[in-house]
């Protein structure tokens, strides 16, 4: 089975059309957002000198600044990324969890890129930054049985809509670890990289159960020893997520030319 397809522009567009003119689409909150306010172990700060302080990690005045302005940027580019994910919901008759999370923090965005540069020497602030993909993120999720076709047309509708698939990690067919679809797409207006996720109810649970294990993994006063214990408590939980039929197969869309 090719699960790699392209989608005619004029139906996709008149669909969409039709989705937003629908009801709102079947929203639930996450139990334990990812990266969600309150995940980090201890409170985190701005310094008086105007820096960032928290888990043992600190961003300069300069750097805290930047990673601001960055903060301003996703939540100025989500206003017309969410739109867009929401029919594209509709249309994949997704259910659409954690949107009032869409937005990552400001405390675990500064954790996150305080601790890409503690792990990588010389890298600077907006060298971190480029690699986040998560600043406005968003969860479709679906039921076994309809998981592979829904992802199938979800992800057509935001290709369709001129959004670049820059990440596609399938992980369903792993024998460990983490069981689901991360990918993420580059807006078309503002450029700014966002996360959609495609879960499972037994999935998302799954990911809710083990996140502050793996919270506790990233930090940098983990030692090797605690970490692979918590790395193997996460495969044991991830083990007992069942495979949607085909979901191992699925791969990024393919994309439209423009004007067509």
């Amino acid at each position: 089975m090719n699960l790699s397809r392209t989608v005619s522009r004029a139906v996709t567009a008149a669909a969409m059309a039709a989705a937003l003119g629908m009801g709102a689409v079947h929203t639930a909150a996450a139990t334990s957002p990812a990266g969600g306010a309150g995940s980090a172990s201890t409170v985190n700060r701005a310094g008086d000198d105007g820096g960032w302080h928290g888990d043992g990690l600190s961003l300069s005045p300069a750097d805290n600044a930047t990673v601001d302005s960055f903060l301003d940027r996703a939540r100025k580019a989500e206003r017309s990324i969410s739109p867009q994910v929401r029919a594209a919901a509709r249309i994949g008759h997704a259910e659409l969890i954690g949107f009032d999370h869409r937005l990552k923090s400001p405390d675990s965005l500064k954790r996150k890129v305080a601790t890409s540069m503690k792990e990588h020497p010389g890298e600077g602030v907006n060298e971190a930054l480029a690699g986040i993909r998560d600043s406005v993120r968003y969860t479709l999720q679906w039921p076994d049985g309809r998981y592979t076709a829904g992802v199938v047309a979800a992800s057509a509708v935001l290709s369709a809509w001129g959004n670049d698939s820059s990440r596609w990690s399938n992980t369903w067919e792993r024998p460990k670890g983490y069981k689901a679809i991360n990918s993420a797409w580059s807006a078309p207006r503002s450029h700014h990289l966002f996360e959609v996720q495609f879960h499972t109810p037994a999935s998302k649970h799954a990911q809710e159960v083990t996140h502050k294990l793996y919270e506790e993994q990233r930090l940098p006063t983990t030692t090797p020893e605690r970490a692979r214990e918590l790395q193997a408590q996460q495969d044991a939980i991830f083990a007992a997520v069942p495979v949607p039929p085909g979901a191992d197969r699925l791969t990024a869309p393919v994309s439209l030319p423009v004007g067509r």
